[in-house]
């Protein structure tokens, strides 16, 4: 059964409440290049990105926001380490979050002058404890960083806020591992009903960092935990938000872009570069938004089976390919012609049925495999 988490406002994106699970990632230029991080946000989006973080370290950054708020059409959060005034400032160029943790921000009138801030105009705030820069005295009673002691961590902060009467709060525990990660989000599903923020942080390559943030994040969204992700890799924003996507299709929690089924090849493959011409075709569709499920299959063995599940798809012979749409064999094409071929159905496709929801809602749309 899914948690049951209050509903959070982040500028016009819900998080929390039943809404779906939203996908975020965080810019990585430096901000104060106005240019460069609209740039990066632009290709965010375009990937599937529905809530920006933007790191503030100094003035210059967040005087940078102000621009970035202008030309930056999804909601921005503030990410914000230890300076108030850096809080006061990323508020006044209109960012829709600010991600602090308010026991590190110095005297509670600090805090408090941030908070009324924040609520004034309705920013809500989310707690990020990360099990790599807990407090000393947590450490110390823990021996390290444990669920527990990020739990406690991230309670503390929580009970400031609640103090003055915030609650408009999101909560993030990440570690840098799956288990200590799964642990501490379980712990705190228990004993709050605040929005989930999930991520592994700091997963690494894409590679690793891949598989790393599917088992953690894949665990906890498959036992209902979560509200919002963020893929943390080594790698640009707009793979951490292609991961994410993937991630939450792969659970049927949302709905967006091409799905590809591609056989693994076996001695039966009867098609030259067969990993080549998905790779190529998964490029060319990129741009895609509509859920679509796309079939490839390298023989006739599995293939007619596949492309019956998937509105396109399409089976390898020697150096020809058949098309199949609905699962009835559409037409043959040459080896050499399958990408540009196999492409240009899948855009009739969209033209066909530019409404999604009629396309995508009872059976997968394209599959290739």
């Amino acid at each position: 059964m899914a948690r049951v988490s209050k509903a959070v406002m982040v500028g016009g994106v819900q998080i929390g409440g039943g809404a779906p699970v939203v996908v975020q990632s965080m810019t990585k230029t430096d901000t104060e290049n106005v240019d460069e991080t609209v740039a990066q946000v632009d290709k965010m989006i375009e990937a599937g990105c529905e809530v920006v973080r933007i790191a503030v370290p100094n003035p210059e950054a967040a005087e940078a926001l102000k621009e970035i708020r202008k030309r930056v059409h999804i909601p921005i959060v503030a990410d914000i380490h230890f300076h108030y005034k850096l809080a006061l400032k990323a508020l006044e160029a209109g960012v829709d979050k600010l991600r602090i943790n308010p026991g590190n921000i110095g005297a509670l009138d600090r805090v408090k002058t941030v908070v009324r801030a924040a609520e004034a105009q309705k920013v809500p705030i989310r707690i990020g404890v990360n099990g790599g820069s807990l407090e000393k005295d947590l450490l110390e009673k823990y021996g390290t960083a444990t669920p527990e002691a990020m739990v406690e961590s991230g309670l503390r902060h929580i009970r400031i806020l609640e103090d003055l009467g915030f609650s408009d709060t999101i909560i993030s525990l990440k570690a840098s591992d799956v288990k200590r990660t799964v642990e501490a989000y379980r712990l705190m599903a228990d004993k709050v009903d605040y929005p989930l923020h999930l991520g592994v942080t700091e997963a690494g390559t894409p590679f690793g960092g891949t598989i790393k943030s599917a088992m953690g994040l894949g665990i906890l969204l498959y036992d209902g935990i979560g509200d919002t992700i963020r893929v943390s890799l080594a790698a640009e924003p707009d793979e951490e938000i292609r991961v994410a996507w993937e991630i939450l299709k792969s659970l049927e929690l949302r709905k967006r872009g091409v799905t590809v089924v591609a056989c693994p090849t076996c001695g039966r493959l009867a098609v030259d570069d067969f990993v080549g011409i998905v790779t190529e075709i998964e490029r060319r569709l990129q741009h895609v938004e509509e859920p679509l499920h796309l079939s490839i299959m390298g023989c006739a063995v599995n293939g007619p089976g596949e492309a019956h599940d998937s509105q396109l798809g399409v089976t390898f012979g020697r150096q020809v390919g058949m098309i199949f749409k609905d699962g009835v064999p559409m037409r043959r094409v040459s080896g050499d012609d399958i990408v540009e071929e196999f492409v240009k159905e899948v855009e009739i496709l969209r033209k066909e049925g530019k409404d999604t929801e009629a396309i995508g809602e009872d059976k997968p749309l394209v599959q290739i495999g």
